[in-house]
């Protein structure tokens, strides 16, 4: 695992923020960095849309936002997605995500 930052940028309404999934672990939670990504360990398998669905909805609860401010907009079928979420300033996403 590398030891970099985790980094969020600015996306047009929001931030955008890469994110590295490991499916079938006991909880849903954040776990730490993974290179430039967040790091999430996530209860449900990687079988269609069920994974995603999961992420988004633990990220909306973390992140303290409803569900459509968030949107997968790459890499919707691997272990590395990038995230948007819309109304939250780079460093209020940092600071939910991990805290």
């Amino acid at each position: 695992m590398l030891n970099r930052d985790f980094k969020i940028t600015n996306a047009e309404e929001g931030a955008a923020f890469a994110v590295h999934i490991v499916p079938k672990c006991k909880k849903n939670e954040v776990v730490g960095k993974y290179g430039d990504a967040l790091k999430v360990h996530l209860t449900s398998a990687t079988v269609k849309d069920t994974c995603n669905n999961t992420l988004l909805n633990f990220l909306a609860k973390k992140l303290k936002v409803e569900r459509q401010n968030l949107e997968i907009v790459a890499g919707a079928t691997g272990a590395e997605k990038m995230v948007v979420v819309v109304g939250l300033t780079p460093l209020e996403a940092e600071q939910r995500l991990l805290s």
